[in-house]
Parts: C-alpha cells; structure tokens; sequence
C-alpha cells in the first residue's frame, strides 16, 4: 500500500516526499502528485510514482488515490473560499478508494481561530470528524520562508511591517514540518492525534527586525501598522489582492496568539530542535 501526497508540486509536498524517501520508504511506494506532472519529472526519474490530482477535477482524485494506504493531504491554496470545497473532495475521494488513513496539514488552533485562513481548515477538521475517517491532523504554524523570503525588501527598506503588535508566532521551517509529516506517515499511534507544530523558539515582530538587524549589520526596525494599511502596502509591494488581505488578517491572529504554541510537538516528533530563526536568516543572507 503506497503514501499518497498531495501538493507534491508545491514546497511542503516535495520536501515531505524528499523526507519519506530518507526515512527509507521505497521511492515506488510514494505517489507524489500535482496537477502538472511535468514538474514532478525529476521525482519520476527517481522511481517515484506521480499521478496527476486536481482538487477540482474529482475524477483525476479517484485516479491518483487509487491503491493508497495512507494519505497527505496539503491544504489548498488560493483561493480561500474554495479551500474547504477542494479538502472535502480530497477526503471523499480518500475514502472511495479505500484509504486507511487521511493526515491533514492544518493550522495553529484551528477550532478556535478567528482568521480567515483558520476557517476553511476548522471545517475540515469537522468534515474528517463527520465522515469517520481514521486521521491526523498537523496544526502547522507558520513557515520561517514567510519571513526569510521578504528580506531583500527589509534590508532595502531597514524595517519589518507588521499589524501583529507584540504577538508571538511559533514559526518553523517548511522541512521541520515536512519532517514531522513524514514521521507520522511511517510510524505507527498517532492515528486520531491533533499536534500543534511549531518552533521551539517563538517571536515577536519586533525579534524578527532585532534578529535580522543583528545578521545584517543593518538597523533594522519593526513598525505596526492598522491591518488595513498593511494591506495596502502588501498590496502596493504586488500582492495580489486576497493574498494582501488574507496576511493582514493572519496578522491580527497572530497578535491575538492564534498563531502561537509552545506544545513541543514539532521537536518531539523530529527528535530534535526545531530550526532557530537566527539560523533561518542566517542561510536566507548566504
């Protein structure tokens, strides 16, 4: 019975595929599937099994989860609305092929979150629930790459914006989190456990210009901005308009802690420390 990963296009799917295969899981027991297959050519020529699954197209779902023992499913992305649309086709189609266990990355604190992007993951979680699904679920945090993605622009500029205020994010790396994806995929007991994945180290808006200021020789500072004019200048950074709007809301969560947890879950399910932001921003400037 072969792992099915969804997403395997995008970053989170590939790294969790790279991970399984370190874990020692034959390369033809791993279907990583997209909707274009072309970009996972490179995974084919590994022996990787890929299929083509669009969250849209529930005929290419049956397809591609056809003889899967275990199932990730990777959230969708944009856009929002759409998302819990997509998950419950995912899941439909999981248990028409008889699939014997769904993983699903979700978000920090997802039954009580009051996000935007907390709603589309808290049905999902109600939908698992509803259609008796044997699962797992990996309340993510957020990715450090939200961060070390943007530092060219905060070098450019010396600072940070943000409409967080002095909320803390448990922010990790994509592969700590494809990491922990991999160990519950292959290991077994953790069928009908909820882990809160986050950093070991968490920090304020405020850490992160500090931290950055620190690596760069810069002076770096953090300025908090009302959500709407944070939008606005995502917005005028090129942002599309959704996205713009989505990160200002997250913002807000994030100041109101719903993107903070000091579980430990993350580490105890790698077996190490979670990567540090100093180390993230450290290789984001190499």
């Amino acid at each position: 019975m072969s792992i099915v990963v969804t997403g395997a296009t995008g970053q989170l799917g590939r790294l969790t595929v790279e991970a399984l295969l370190r874990r020692g899981v034959p390369a033809s027991a791993i279907v990583a599937t997209g909707r274009d297959l072309e970009a996972l050519k490179d995974l084919a020529d590994c022996g990787v099994v890929t299929r083509r699954a669009d969250f849209a197209d529930p005929d290419s779902l049956a397809d591609a989860f056809a003889g899967a023992g275990k199932l990730l499913l990777i959230s969708a992305s944009f856009p929002v609305d759409e998302r819990f649309a997509h998950h419950r086709r995912a899941i439909d189609a999981a248990l028409a092929a008889g699939v014997s266990s769904v993983v699903y990355t979700s978000m920090t604190h997802a039954d009580t979150a009051t996000t935007i992007l907390a709603a589309p993951h808290r049905a999902t979680e109600e939908y698992l629930r509803q259609r008796d699904v044997p699962h797992v679920v990996l309340r993510n945090s957020w990715y450090l790459e939200n961060y070390t993605a943007t530092l060219p622009t905060v070098r450019r500029h010396g600072a940070v914006i943000g409409a967080a205020g002095r909320g803390k994010v448990s922010a990790a790396t994509r592969a700590d989190y494809a990491e922990a994806a991999a160990v519950v995929l292959t290991a077994e007991g953790h069928t009908g456990a909820v882990y809160e994945l986050g950093g070991d180290e968490a920090f304020t808006l405020a850490e992160l210009a500090a931290t950055v200021s620190a690596a760069t020789g810069k002076p770096i500072t953090y300025t908090d901005l009302p959500a709407d004019e944070l939008a606005a200048a995502l917005l005028g950074a090129g942002l599309p308009a959704e996205l713009a709007n989505v990160l200002a809301d997250a913002d807000l969560g994030l100041g109101r802690g719903e993107l903070f947890t000091e579980s430990g879950d993350l580490s105890r399910l790698i077996g190490r420390p979670t990567t540090s932001l100093a180390t993230a921003v450290a290789e984001a400037l190499r």
